[in-house]
């Protein structure tokens, strides 16, 4: 236990043989429970997992019977943890890019109830331009960007980071077996903890790379899927959070920015027609254009003001 809490650690794996021995031997002391979550390895992970679990009685394997990507698996342990008295559920990755000193940091604020859910930040400090590839870091920078637009946690910095702790009123009221499933899982989750008003903070960790890790992220993949994800995500949250559940005048901001937006298409297309067929530029259109533009950015930027004034309370202390 962990100052009076039952901890449990959720590690989803697949395809670890290299790193998983590793990340669940150097478990701290005060670890209740380690519940491994094999999705569909097709290496010696469960084998190893297995000769573990003879020898220390806090290890918990899961098989899933197909491959259902590492948001599936975070849902099963989730789910575990919500039905076995688990009071802080903490994730870590197979593959042992999480540094275990860190993890006191993570509980202290959930310990404390200053945050339902904390989220390890690799970019607070320098080390993590050093240590992590520059092209993963820019990507990670960019999505998170989206992702304070989409969740509305405009304090949170490194939204790919997959350390995280969630204590037991999110376990018990948040929607686990709707967990995205695959590589969006942690954007999709901060939409949904911002839906039920769960107080999200940052949490500095050590970024940990080249320790044999293997990446399964393909960037080609995922260029166009995480941020039409995250364009799903905003609206789903718009509808369920401003709409459904309280009304807030922010979506008639965001609406009328985005009308605006929309005018700009046939007003852009009609001016480059004018311009290649008679080699002169419409004003009207032009200006047209330009108010169309500027009001709508204006717009949306209010809506954003609004939105970060919404969710001020959600920060944790």
């Amino acid at each position: 236990m962990y100052r009076d809490k039952r901890i449990g650690i959720v590690v989803p794996a697949y395809n670890e043989e290299t790193q998983i021995e590793r990340t669940v031997q150097t478990m701290p002391d005060f670890v209740d429970k380690i519940i491994v979550i094999d999705d569909k390895s097709n290496d010696r992970t469960v084998e190893i997992v297995e000769s573990l679990e003879k020898d220390d009685r806090r290890i918990i394997l899961i098989h899933h019977e197909k491959n259902g990507g590492v948001g599936k698996a975070i849902g099963t342990g989730y789910i575990w943890c919500r039905n076995n008295d688990i009071d802080i559920a903490v994730v870590m990755a197979g593959d042992g890019q999480m540094d275990p000193d860190d993890m006191p940091e993570l509980l202290d604020p959930v310990v404390e109830d200053r945050a339902d859910y904390t989220k390890g930040n690799r970019l607070i400090t320098g080390e993590a331009w050093k240590k992590i590839p520059h092209v993963r870091y820019f990507g990670n920078s960019a999505l998170t960007l989206l992702t304070k637009i989409a969740s509305g946690y405009w304090h949170v910095t490194d939204s790919q980071t997959g350390y995280t702790a969630l204590n037991r009123k999110a376990l018990h009221l948040l929607p686990l077996e709707d967990i995205y499933p695959r590589y969006g899982m942690p954007n999709d989750f901060l939409v949904t903890c911002n839906i039920y008003n769960m107080r999200v903070m940052d949490v500095p960790i050590n970024p940990v790379y080249d320790i044999g890790e293997k990446s399964g992220i393909r960037i080609s993949k995922v260029l166009f899927s995480l941020p039409m994800l995250l364009i799903r995500l905003f609206f789903r949250r718009m509808v369920q959070k401003y709409i459904i559940r309280d009304f807030h005048p922010l979506i008639f901001f965001y609406a009328f920015g985005g009308f605006l937006f929309l005018i700009d298409i046939p007003l852009t297309i009609r001016l480059f027609y004018y311009w290649e067929m008679t080699a002169n530029i419409p004003k009207i259109n032009a200006l047209a254009i330009l108010f169309c533009t500027f009001i709508g950015m204006q717009s949306i930027l209010f809506a954003m003001l609004f939105d970060m004034e919404a969710n001020r309370d959600l920060r944790g202390k």
